[in-house]
């Protein structure tokens, strides 16, 4: 069947959905209620012509957005987009037959991302530094980017010269940025294999680009100085490469939401802790217990609270929370609980702590699905579900990322319904 037909929904990665009889169809960029056409290549409308556009539907302010595939909803209003993502995370929670009061929402601004994964090509006599296109190998330039913070912006002649050096014409490196305090950090794969030459060659490039460290294929080849990262005021050696939140704004967020989540608890326990990022601002008015499977952030988190003041005892544990959940019994001495897992969420911790007698959890998460289904499995084990509050720290994007309270004790006050951007 062919013709027009109406998006009804969007879906989690943002794409229309709509119903032509039977059969469902994706349609990206478009919007509820709009009215598309376009040549169908399976169960996709790729390329959709608008015939009839939503009220919601603006002018997209990034000049690359048709050909970038980095955002996925400029076309939409802000409101709109904060709507739907509060009812992504209250769709996935009714699935597991839960619901929750809504904290209001927090939008990370534009120019605001301070770790981007960026795309290298090497070309005849010069280089592309910019984003795959949507749904395609092809790299786009991407000058004018709306998304990442001025500091990775200006770094693109050095990553250029990165793709130059250490790039192949067959290949495509991919190099992630990181800005540190007031250096950028960067780590490359898919590039040449290392070798003295290339090293002193980089090297030379990232000190006339002013690059603090370079990581090549995980390995340092080139380092200024020690990279410094403030995590809530406490300075934090990180490793190359290590997680840290996307933008500044979305992780204070996140830790004013876990520090009212856990206020007044003696002894905290930080599960998948990372860097310290919640774990050394806590520290400041409880005991901390931090547990992360990477020994190098383990180890960089420990070194940034014996150079602190101010703070509690921090002690911390390399430990594989997958295979190794800590047990009821380690919990039982903890009078609240962080928990930020990776996407997959962490099914076999959360059995451990409903099977537990602490009082409250502090959980963030950057996926709904995983974090509802572990919410079940929380409050099947006697936690309430106090509240959730939104951070939508990837602007533009369908990725969705948000704090939440559970606790036993009694619902904590301060939930509120309705949001704002």
């Amino acid at each position: 069947m062919s013709g027009p037909v109406t998006i009804d929904r969007l879906g989690h990665r943002g794409d229309g959905i709509a119903r032509d009889g039977s059969e469902v169809l994706y349609a990206p960029r478009t919007l509820p209620g709009e009215v598309i056409d376009g040549p169908r290549e399976g169960d996709r409308i790729a390329r959709p012509r608008i015939l009839t556009p939503a009220a919601e539907r603006v002018r997209a302010p990034c000049p690359h957005y048709a050909a970038c595939g980095g955002c996925a909803l400029q076309h939409a209003a802000d409101g709109f987009v904060a709507v739907w993502k509060q009812e992504v995370v209250a769709q996935a929670l009714a699935a597991q037959g839960l619901e929750a009061p809504f904290r209001p929402m927090h939008t990370s601004p534009a120019f605001a991302r301070r770790r981007a994964t960026f795309a290298l090509k090497r070309t005849r006599g010069d280089a592309l530094v910019g984003f795959h296109a949507p749904a395609s190998h092809t790299v786009t330039d991407v000058p004018e980017c709306r998304l990442i913070h001025p500091a990775l912006a200006a770094a693109r002649p050095a990553l250029a010269g990165i793709a130059a050096v250490g790039g192949s014409r067959k290949g495509t490196l991919s190099a992630t940025v990181t800005r540190l305090d007031a250096w950028l950090d960067v780590a490359v794969t898919g590039g040449k294999p290392g070798d003295a030459g290339l090293a002193a060659d980089l090297a030379a490039l990232c000190a006339r680009h002013g690059i603090l460290r370079l990581a090549w294929e995980g390995e340092v080849i080139a380092q200024a100085e020690r990279p410094r990262l403030t995590l809530g005021g406490i300075t934090v050696i990180p490793p190359p490469g290590a997680f840290l939140q996307a933008t500044a704004e979305g992780e204070a967020a996140l830790r004013a939401a876990v520090t009212d989540a856990t206020a007044g608890a003696q002894r905290i326990v930080d599960l998948f802790a990372g860097l310290g990022t919640f774990a050394l601002p806590l520290a400041r008015g409880a005991e901390v217990h931090a547990v992360e499977g990477d020994a190098a952030m383990v180890r960089a988190l420990e070194e940034g609270w014996r150079g602190a003041t101010g703070l509690k005892r921090v002690t911390a544990a390399a430990r594989d929370l997958f295979r190794r959940p800590l047990e009821p019994d380690e919990l039982a001495r903890f009078d609240a609980a962080v928990i930020d897992p990776p996407r997959a969420g962490a099914e076999a911790q959360a059995r451990r702590l409903a099977a537990s007698t602490v009082p409250r959890i502090a959980a963030v998460s950057c996926n709904p699905v995983s974090f509802a289904r572990d919410a079940r499995v929380l409050v099947e084990g006697g936690y309430r579900l106090c509240w959730v509050q939104v951070v939508d720290q990837f602007r533009w994007s369908p990725h969705v990322e948000l704090a939440a309270l559970f606790a036993r004790d009694h619902i904590a006050p301060g939930a509120t319904k309705g949001q704002s951007g």
